[in-house]
């Protein structure tokens, strides 16, 4: 049986995670069948088998000025990483997410090698924004693997791909967002002492917007909560910003770094005051009760609100089809509004019932899919190499 011949491309830390999981998957759905691995990844790619075309390094650029300096770094590397694929004439293409480099890797290998399977893992948000790049994915893209549950039916009602939900990878985490053991549980439950989570993004700009808003609202909180304790979990390269800015604060939070500090902070917290983004997401399946906000400069907002047509920018809120996480935005998100919602969520009581509620019936539409998001992936994947093929993937 000849080995099964992999290429992958991934852009990112994140891809690579997504990557390696996958990959792990395959290897117990082909069971005895060698993989060879060839592509664009790192964080333990290389390790796991995966013959790079080029250091991944060259790509993993983000924002408009730095993309542009690299630009022409960019192409060559799209370029190279479509000859490497062809040449090796792969089972399966599977990009991971990074849409901007890795779908023009993908129109590029189906111009030229139109037999290879091209699956494309973490649908683009053409549904929030650029809904024209949902049609234009579908000549060179077999499969998207979504991994929100709505995303499907986006999809097909933009005339993109074919997309299957495969699950979130949160989903294999949840016990690491929850309490779990006594001391945990009973910090959760201190409405006398509430461990409040402070989180103003990951990103310089949002950062500098909303952490002088939320440092006033976190002093109104205290006011009226003298027990409360805040937290905020930030990204260890941002810690000396947000040290600064937050030292004036009169009430300041302690500020931790480290995902396993991030890990402990959302299993003793009862309440979030965050920035919304993915994060939103992880406090609802952590079934922590939030109050999301976000600021910008006001020009990006206008653009924003021409370009993105969403009843809201949470991920739990589009998930549900409702509101259930409350959300300010610009100039919406103010002290008083966000120390009012947050107070409300303390006690135990009827808004924090509501979240509550709406949290199980999340967790419920999440695991829809299944336990194992990559190994849906994988069957996913595997699917479209045999449709294409014609043959069973197992038999050579």
């Amino acid at each position: 049986m000849r080995p099964f011949r992999l290429a992958m491309i991934a852009g990112e830390a994140s891809g690579d995670a997504l990557a390696l999981r996958f990959l792990a998957a395959l290897r117990q759905r082909l069971g005895a069948r060698e993989i060879e691995l060839r592509g664009v990844g790192d964080h333990g790619l290389p390790e796991a088998g995966l013959k790079p075309f080029f250091p991944q390094a060259d790509i993993a650029v983000m924002g408009f000025a730095p993309v542009i300096a690299r630009l022409p770094l960019l192409l060559r590397r799209m370029e190279d990483a479509a000859r490497g694929v062809v040449a090796f004439r792969p089972d399966l293409l599977l990009t991971i997410d990074s849409p901007d480099f890795c779908l023009r890797v993908a129109r590029k290998v189906r111009a030229r090698a139109p037999e290879i399977p091209i699956v494309h893992w973490v649908c683009p948000s053409v549904w929030a924004w650029r809904s024209g790049r949902a049609p234009a994915m579908a000549p060179h893209i077999d499969r998207i693997l979504a991994l929100l549950p709505f995303e499907p039916a986006a999809l097909a009602r933009l005339r993109g791909p074919e997309t299957v939900y495969v699950g979130h990878p949160l989903m294999e985490r949840l016990a690491e967002f929850r309490p779990g053991n006594a001391i945990e549980r009973t910090s959760r439950d201190d409405q006398a002492r509430p461990l409040v989570l402070v989180l103003p993004g990951s990103r310089r700009a949002e950062i500098r917007h909303i952490l002088p808003v939320f440092g006033e609202a976190v002093a109104r909180i205290a006011a009226s909560a003298p027990g409360a304790r805040f937290v905020l979990p930030a990204v260890a390269r941002l810690q000396p910003m947000i040290a600064e800015m937050i030292a004036g604060w009169p009430v300041a939070p302690e500020i931790v770094t480290g995902e396993a500090a991030k890990l402990a902070a959302f299993r003793n917290a009862r309440a979030a005051l965050a920035t919304s983004g993915t994060v939103t997401l992880e406090l609802a399946l952590a079934e922590i009760p939030t109050v999301a906000a976000y600021r910008a400069a006001a020009w990006e907002i206008a653009i924003a609100r021409r370009l993105v047509k969403l009843p809201s920018v949470i991920l739990p809120n589009l998930i549900l089809g409702r509101n259930i996480v409350p959300e300010f935005i610009q100039d919406e998100a103010t002290p008083d509004a966000l120390s009012r919602h947050l107070l409300a969520l303390l006690p135990e009581g009827a808004e924090r019932q509501a979240q509550s509620d709406g949290f199980a019936e999340l967790e419920a539409i999440m695991r829809s899919a299944g336990p194992s998001p990559a190994a849906n992936a994988v069957e996913a994947a595997l699917a479209v190499v045999q449709a294409r093929s014609g043959k069973a993937v197992l038999a050579g």
